[in-house]
């Protein structure tokens, strides 16, 4: 039996460092992806090099973000304001959406290749919660959350997904705004006081 304050109904989990292994995957192909544009960018300035580091940029700027998000944030922090540009960008176009889409098709090919794996504790938790009658949530930023909870084997543990395509369909702001969580809630038919939220990301 797991536990968790009487009153609680639903389980809301984030997904990437909370049900799978995923979060150095993104940190990988975020760091892959920054890298590659910053030492473009310096060399054609003039200016230092200095690259994205793996833990503490993006722990502090693209965690637990939507994409763009985390572009942005991360360029704002470096001085850098991009275009935003349409999601129709292409990978190699200079815009907050280029840089996205870029990353994504990094991140997808790394998942393709080296697989997902779920955390064993998260999925005997998930388990036991099922069991005891209470129903479950994945609320992720990422608009690949589908194809990495099928790719991990869980997808049939969660009876509703608010993920980064749900949130814009339904024009919900992003991490670290409550919307998506509050949603899951609402999809659940439970109050949000009676949810518990498992979320690993600082933002």
């Amino acid at each position: 039996m797991p536990r968790l304050p009487a009153h609680v109904r639903a389980c809301l989990f984030d997904l990437d460092g909370v049900l799978t292994q995923t979060a150095t995957v993104h940190a990988a192909a975020w760091k892959e992806m920054f890298d590659a544009y910053l030492r473009d960018r310096a060399a054609r300035e003039g200016t230092p090099f200095v690259p994205f580091d793996a833990t503490r940029d993006y722990d502090a700027y693209v965690d637990g973000r939507p994409r763009e998000d985390g572009v942005r944030t991360f360029l704002a922090a470096r001085g850098v304001h991009l275009p935003e540009g349409t999601p129709d960008d292409p990978p190699d176009a200079e815009t907050v959406h280029g840089l996205g889409t870029r990353k994504n098709e990094l991140v997808l090919r790394r998942i393709r290749e080296d697989g997902v794996r779920p955390y064993e504790g998260s999925v005997r938790f998930l388990h036991a919660v099922r069991e005891a009658g209470l129903r479950c949530a994945v609320v992720s930023s990422s608009a690949n959350a589908r194809d990495v909870l099928i790719a991990a084997g869980i997808g049939d543990l969660f009876d509703e997904r608010v993920d980064g395509v749900v949130a814009h369909q339904r024009e919900l702001r992003g991490k670290p705004a409550p919307d998506t969580y509050l949603e899951a809630a609402r999809a659940l038919a439970v109050e949000p006081a009676a949810a518990a939220v498992f979320e690993d990301a600082l933002a």
